[in-house]
C-alpha cells in the first residue's frame, strides 16, 4: 500500500532575516595584499620586457632600412633604399611567418585575443615561447615598416611574463588570471605611460570580473610600472596637447557627431580586417607564406604613402599640433586602413591600438576643416579616442588613454561623449568587436556584459515552493519504494517529517537503493531508518549563492527549507526553484511597465 502523501503549507508570516557576520559587499580576504606583492614583480619585469621591445622596434628599423646595427632614432623616410624599401616589408614578413610555423603560432595576430582566450580557456597559462618570440616578431614586424603598434604585443609578452610568475607558484587559477593581467598592464604602461587606461583596460576587456581581488594588484602594478618607467628616462604624455574646448550646444552636437562617425569607421575597420583574414583563407598555400603577401602590400602601400608604415608616433603628435592638412590626411587614412587590414589579416605580428589612432585622427583632422570651434588637433584627438573605443569596445579606456596620451584633463568631457557616443554605434552595428571576432572563429562565445550574481542577491523565501509534499517518518522502506516508483508520482524526492513536523531527512531513489543493497528489511520505518543521519537543510532567509553551493557540494536535487524559529518545514527548494531567478531576470529585462499615468484634463 502506498503512503499517504501530506501537504504543508507556508502561510505564516515571512521570519525574520538574520545577518550573517560572514556576508559583505566583498569576498576578498588578506591574501590580495600577497598577490599584490607578487603583481610588483611582476610590473618590473613587464617594464623590461616593454623597454626591450621598444629597443629591438628601434634596432631592426635601422637594420632593416639603414644597414646599421644601432639603437638610434633614425626616420624612415630619410631612408638610403629609394624603390628597394618596397622589399624591406616583404623580408620581414617572410622572417615572421618561419617564426610562427616552427615557434609558435601564437605569436600571430596582435596578442589580445590570444590573451583573453589564454585567461578563458587556458587557465590563464601561456608558455615561454610566447614570451621570447612574441616580442621579437613583433619588433620584426614593425621594423620593417609593418602599419602596427607595440601595445597587442607587449600587453601579450607582458601577460606570458606574469603568467609564467604565477605558473611556478602554488596560485588559484583566478590568482593566474589576475597576474596574467597584471603584466600586459604593466607592459601597456610601460610602452604608452598611460596607467588609468591600462587599469580599466583591464577591467573592461581582461579581467571578466571587477571585484578588489583582481583590481587591486593590476593597480599596484601598473602603478609601480609607471613608476619604475620614469628611471629608464621614458616621456609622458608621450602627446603633449594644450588645447582647451567651450563647452555649448552647439560643441556637444559635434562631439556626438564625431563619435558616430568614429563608430562607423570602427565597424568598417573591424569588417576590412576579417574579410581581408577571409581572402586569405580562401588562397591554396600555407598560411606560412600569407605574412608575405601582406608584406607586399605593405611595401606598395609605402611608396603611396611613406607615413603609413611603421609605428607612427609622429603622424600622431603632427595631427595633435595642427600640422596635418586635411587632403593629407584623408591619404594617410586610406593608406593606412589598407596595408594595415592586409596585413593584419595575413597573420603577422602587430597591434591594432596605435594604428587606430592614426586612422581615427586623419579622420578627425579632415572633419576639423569643416567642424566649427575646437582648436588645432582638437577634433583628430576626439575622433582618434572615439575610433579606439569604437574599435574595441573599450569607451573608458579610450577616454583616459587620450587624456594620459596628452596630459589634457579639460577635453575629458568632450572624449567620453565621443567614445560613448562611438561604443553605441559598435555595440547596435556589430555582434562583437575586433578582438572578440577572431576567438568567436575559433569556435569560443564571449560575453563582455558583467552583472551582480543574482543569486548573491535573491533570498531562498523569494524562490522557494511552500506547498510541499511530505512523507510519514512511519512508512515503511516497502511503501516507500512503492511511492517512489509509482508512475503518477510527480516528484523524485519528499521530506520525511515525524508527528511534531519536524523533518528527519529526505527520501530519494536513491537512498531508497542504498538501503535495499544494504539489506535493510523491507518493513522498517523511516524514522529507523533516518536515526542519526544528519541532515542537510536551508533556511528563508539565506541567499541563493550558499544555497547552490550547498546542493552541489552534497550532490541532492532538493533541500527542505526549516523557520529558524521552530525548526518546522516551511518550504522546499531544488535546482528548478533556483531557474527562477533567471526568468526574474528575463521578465525584468522584457517586460514594461507604466506606473503613473497622465489623465487627461
Amino acid at each position: 500500500m502506498t503512503p499517504p502523501v501530506a501537504h504543508v503549507t507556508d502561510r505564516a508570516p515571512a521570519p525574520s532575516v538574520s545577518h550573517p557576520q560572514h556576508l559583505g559587499d566583498f569576498t576578498t580576504d588578506p591574501r590580495v595584499l600577497l598577490i599584490a606583492g607578487i603583481a610588483v614583480g611582476v610590473a618590473t619585469a613587464g617594464v623590461i620586457a616593454g623597454f626591450a621591445l621598444l629597443e629591438l622596434i628601434r634596432l631592426a628599423t635601422n637594420i632593416a632600412y639603414f644597414g646599421r646595427f644601432s639603437l638610434a632614432d633614425l626616420k624612415l623616410e630619410q631612408s638610403p633604399l629609394g624603390l628597394w624599401a618596397v622589399l624591406v616589408p616583404v623580408a620581414g614578413s617572410l622572417i615572421i611567418g618561419l617564426m610562427a610555423r616552427y615557434g609558435s603560432q601564437k605569436i600571430r595576430g596582435h596578442g589580445i585575443p590570444e590573451a583573453i582566450e589564454a585567461i578563458l580557456l587556458g587557465r590563464s597559462r601561456l608558455d615561454a615561447k610566447v614570451a621570447i618570440l612574441k616580442p621579437l616578431s613583433s619588433a620584426v614586424a614593425i621594423g620593417t615598416g609593418g602599419p602596427f603598434g607595440a601595445e597587442g604585443p607587449i600587453i601579450m609578452t607582458g601577460g606570458a611574463i606574469g603568467s609564467l610568475i604565477a605558473q611556478i607558484l602554488p596560485v588559484s587559477d583566478n590568482e593566474r588570471k589576475t597576474l596574467l593581467v597584471a603584466g600586459a598592464a604593466a607592459g601597456m604602461t610601460t610602452v604608452f605611460g598611460t596607467p588609468i587606461a591600462a587599469i580599466m583596460l583591464a577591467v573592461e576587456l581582461l579581467l571578466f570580473e571587477w571585484t578588489p581581488r583582481s583590481f587591486i594588484p593590476v593597480a599596484v602594478a601598473a602603478v609601480v610600472a609607471a613608476v619604475e618607467r620614469g628611471f629608464l628616462h621614458l616621456g609622458s604624455p608621450l602627446f603633449p596637447y594644450a588645447g582647451s574646448v567651450d563647452i555649448s550646444l552647439l560643441g556637444a552636437l559635434c562631439w556626438g557627431l564625431t563619435g558616430l562617425l568614429g563608430g562607423l569607421l570602427s565597424g568598417l575597420l573591424t569588417r576590412l580586417v576579417y574579410a581581408c583574414e577571409d581572402g586569405f583563407l580562401k588562397l591554396p598555400i600555407h598560411w606560412m607564406w600569407w605574412p608575405l603577401l601582406g608584406g607586399l602590400v605593405v611595401g606598395l602601400g609605402g611608396l603611396v604613402e611613406p607615413n603609413a608604415l611603421g609605428v607612427g608616433y609622429d603622424n600622431i603628435a603632427a595631427m595633435l599640433r595642427g600640422d596635418v592638412v586635411p587632403k593629407a590626411a584623408l591619404l594617410l587614412l586610406v593608406a593606412k586602413a589598407v596595408i594595415w587590414a592586409v596585413a593584419l589579416g595575413s597573420g603577422t605580428s602587430g597591434g591594432v591600438l596605435a594604428p587606430l589612432l592614426i586612422m581615427g585622427g586623419a579622420m578627425g583632422t579632415v572633419l576639423g576643416s569643416v567642424l566649427p570651434g575646437g582648436g588645432p588637433g582638437f577634433w583628430a584627438l576626439l575622433a582618434m579616442a572615439a575610433t579606439m573605443g569604437g574599435t574595441m569596445r573599450s569607451p573608458l579606456t579610450a577616454t583616459f588613454f587620450a587624456v594620459e596620451l596628452t596630459g589634457n584633463t579639460h577635453v575629458l568631457l568632450p572624449l567620453i561623449t565621443a567614445c560613448a557616443t562611438a561604443h553605441a554605434v559598435t555595440v547596435l552595428l556589430m555582434r562583437r568587436s575586433i578582438l572578440t571576432e577572431k576567438i568567436a572563429r575559433r569556435g569560443h562565445h564571449l560575453v563582455r556584459e558583467y552583472r551582480v550574481d543574482p543569486f548573491a542577491l535573491t533570498r531562498v523565501d523569494e524562490v522557494m515552493t511552500t506547498v510541499v509534499e511530505t512523507v510519514s517518518a512511519q512508512t515503511t522502506l516497502h511503501q516507500a519504494t512503492r511511492l517512489l516508483t509509482d508512475p503518477a508520482t510527480a516528484h523524485p524526492s519528499f521530506p520525511v517529517v515525524d508527528e511534531a513536523g519536524h523533518v528527519l531527512g529526505v527520501i530519494d531513489p536513491p537512498s531508497i537503493l542504498r538501503w535495499r543493497r544494504a539489506g535493510q528489511h523491507r518493513r522498517r520505518t523511516l524514522a529507523e531508518l533516518l536515526a542519526g543521519s544528519k541532515i542537510t537543510v536551508a533556511y528563508p532567509d539565506e541567499y541563493l549563492e550558499a544555497v547552490a553551493d550547498r546542493l552541489s557540494t552534497i550532490n541532492v536535487a532538493h533541500l527542505p527549507v526549516l523557520s529558524r524559529e521552530n525548526g518546522r518545514l516551511v518550504g522546499y527548494i531544488g535546482w528548478s526553484d533556483l531557474m527562477r531567478v533567471r526568468t526574474k531576470l528575463q521578465v525584468e529585462e522584457r517586460e514594461r511597465t507604466v506606473f503613473f499615468r497622465l489623465k487627461p484634463s
